[in-house]
């Protein structure tokens, strides 16, 4: 979640807001389940979820560096 300084505030502020199989299931049969990484399994999202067949997280991560990499390479002028 980020602003380690601010955590305990944090996790009573968003107390009750977690990805969980439940939320996942509500979502319905066609959902994915995405996230830019780092999640704090247990407090934003279960392991559950992260670990799941519709889960991408792992899929957005590796798009997501190759991704960045052509960025860089075009402002090297590569």
């Amino acid at each position: 979640m980020g602003q380690k300084d601010e955590a305990e505030y944090r996790l009573k502020a968003f107390q009750g807001f977690q990805v969980d199989e439940a939320l996942m299931k509500l979502a319905g049969p066609k959902a994915y389940f995405m996230h830019c990484l780092p999640a704090e399994r247990g407090v934003e999202v279960t392991n559950g979820v992260v670990e799941a067949p519709y889960s991408i997280v792992f899929p957005q991560a590796e798009n997501r560096m190759h991704a960045q990499n052509a960025i860089m390479l075009h402002l090297l002028g590569f």
